[in-house]
């Protein structure tokens, strides 16, 4: 069943000595990745040591007489990420080509050779000719190889020529190429910042490494139905030791030398349920949030060495472990009694407490919009609010500020989400000497001056961003509505089913998918298919042909005016456009939807959105 099981680098995967081609079969999904997963690859691997473990994969190895060809089965997602990141590199590394001495270059040729295979033949007349080909190949859905095998070649990487694809920049795959050009200049900067007499090139080739050591275990199988047995049987296995889980059986162990134990396993089961009993993410969040919250004052007790902070300088999912074994073994009984407090705390913040402040609704919209990173500040606010002498009203406002951020954030990924918990703990080091209204405004002035302009902020609102941000296109949506709701017509957009599922989604009004309706095409550009296929690719998901529905699966691609009349079956309800939400009134005045009504709305809903969320 199983070929063999390896645990290697990608340095490795993709090794100059192999000739090894991966290929994403064609039944396989397209490439969904967007941009919180290709955040998280990228800050795992460059917050983390060298060797940091980005999981497994399954291959078929399939055979070839031109090499090894392998079928990616499991993985595929990574491995389209981890090629297209390396890409990226290797773009921001020969564009400073003219700055590199022989053994830099010789290190860009080597990573050229890692991401295509270098083949050289001999032609008729004997002359030697050095071909570069392509190593990995993607799925065939939505253009994603064809995009990918443009990007190669217009960076040199592969010889085979490649025309630019239609719509190219329109596509995922185009898009986190430019995703992680940003987050690599972003990575540039703050690696210098660190380290001044390091170099641009330094630098890049400093990132080239990380990911060149990261680690996976590849596992390589004969045949696709040992592939598949092998998937099931690694998804459905046992769940795995936590940090959590460690860190509790490190405390149990100390309290029982201390005959606490049962006292102690109750505290933990408190400060759990307080969290959240049932969600591993949020009660990991919450620990490492509490020691980043009060780092200086968790601290105070240890011994001076020449580390700043004895304990740690951060706490990662990679050092949570080793931060939090210090403090049990130092003093467990503090270390419980002061968790339980925060913990209480945080119960608020989250949502999981029966306690009702003049809060309470923001921190529900703060959630919404993955506001989460900024918990680390409201900790701190909510446990320290009687000594900087801030209010309820006050922490609402700080909340709704917070909102604002968020939203700008989230539509504009201005400033990058790694840099977020650094953010926060910088704010907590400044409020601390500070009381009253001067906390307020120094919040205020912190998030205003690190948040993307108006001009930008403007320009990702007029873009397409339910494929850019489908949560952030939900949640401002929503907002509008709700701005414009009353006692009278109030309806819970945020409701969900017995399968947790939304009750109102996002629906497309010129329908998104790519098998374009023929009513449609008529209608939005009088027949033409091509330029139908066109105005998808541009104003399918921008905000003006965005609207909710309650029964988004039943329209989908119905013509405009089924969309629009659609009753429910007993005809004594409005279930498509005219239910009634503020956000269809324009919608329902049309007898047809094309371009200039999508134009249209976006100013409108643009306008909107730019005074809801301004500074």
């Amino acid at each position: 069943m199983i070929k063999t099981v390896d645990q290697t680098t990608v340095a490795d995967i993709f090794s100059i000595n192999s000739d090894k081609i991966y290929r994403i079969p064609k039944y396989q999904r397209e490439y969904t990745w967007g941009i919180n997963d290709w955040n998280a690859l990228f800050e795992d691997v460059t917050d983390n040591e060298h060797g940091y473990f980005l999981g497994s994969y399954i291959c078929v190895n399939g055979g070839s007489l031109n090499g090894t060809v392998l079928e990616v089965i499991d993985g595929q997602q990574r491995f389209s990420t981890l090629m297209l990141l390396l890409t990226a590199l290797y773009e921001k590394l020969s564009e400073r080509k003219n700055e590199m001495d022989d053994d830099d270059r010789n290190d860009l040729a080597n990573l050229r050779s890692e991401l295509a295979n270098k083949k050289q033949t001999f032609a008729a007349n004997g002359k030697k000719i050095t071909e570069y080909r392509q190593r990995l190949f993607l799925q065939k859905q939505n253009m994603n190889d064809e995009d990918f095998s443009f990007i190669l070649f217009d960076n040199g990487i592969i010889t085979d020529q490649k025309s630019k694809p239609l719509n190219f920049g329109n596509r995922r795959i185009a898009k986190a190429y430019r995703h992680f050009g940003k987050l690599i200049d972003d990575e540039i900067v703050e690696i210098r910042s660190k380290n001044p007499n390091i170099t641009e090139v330094g630098a890049l080739f400093g990132i080239v490494r990380r990911f060149e050591t990261a680690v996976l275990v590849g596992i390589e199988v004969d045949t696709n139905k040992d592939a598949y047995m092998l998937f099931e049987s690694l998804n459905h296995r046992g769940v795995p030791l936590s940090a959590l889980d460690l860190i509790k059986n490190t405390l149990i162990a100390q309290a029982e030398d201390a005959s606490d134990a049962e006292n102690s396993y109750e505290k933990w089961k408190y400060i759990l349920n307080c969290i959240g009993q049932d969600d591993y993410a949020v009660q990991e969040r919450f620990f490492r949030q509490y020691y980043n919250a009060f780092r200086e004052e968790l601290n105070e007790p240890y011994p001076k060495t020449d580390k700043r902070y004895y304990l740690g300088y951060l706490a990662t999912r990679t050092t949570l472990l080793d931060i939090y074994e210090k403090m049990i073994k130092y003093d467990y009984s503090f270390f419980l009694e002061d968790l339980s407090a925060k913990a209480e705390k945080y119960s608020v913040i989250v949502n999981n407490s029966d306690e009702i402040h003049e809060f309470t609704d923001a921190l529900q919209d703060l959630s919404r919009i993955s506001g989460a990173p900024s918990y680390i500040l409201l900790l701190y606010l909510m446990s320290n609010q009687e000594k900087l002498q801030i209010s309820e009203s006050d922490l609402n406002g700080i909340i709704k500020t917070l909102i604002t951020f968020f939203v700008r954030r989230n539509v504009t990924d201005v400033p990058n989400t790694r840099k977020l918990t650094q953010m926060f703990m910088d704010i907590i080091t400044v409020i601390k000497t500070l009381s009253g209204a001067a906390v307020v405004t120094e919040i205020c002035k912190k998030l205003q001056s690190v948040s993307a302009p108006d001009s930008l902020f403007e320009e990702k609102l007029r873009g397409p961003i339910y494929d850019e941000n489908p949560e952030a296109a939900r949640f401002i949506l929503c907002s509008i509505e709700a701005k414009h709701q009353t006692r009278e017509i109030y309806v819970d957009l945020w409701s969900r089913d017995t399968s947790k599922k939304y009750v109102w989604t996002i629906e497309h009004i010129f329908p998104e998918g790519e098998n374009i309706p023929a009513p449609w095409v008529q209608m939005i550009a009088n027949g033409d298919a091509v330029l139908a296929r066109q105005y998808r690719a541009s104003y399918v998901h921008t905000i003006g042909n965005l609207t909710i529905t309650g029964y988004n699966p039943n329209l989908y691609n119905m013509s405009f005016k089924q969309k629009r009349d659609r009753t429910s079956k007993d005809k004594t309800k409005n279930i498509g456009y005219k239910n009634g939400l503020y956000l269809n009134q324009d919608v329902i005045m049309k007898n047809e939807w094309k371009i200039e009504d999508i134009k249209t709305r976006t100013d409108k809903l643009v306008s909107i959105l730019m005074e809801m969320y301004h500074w």
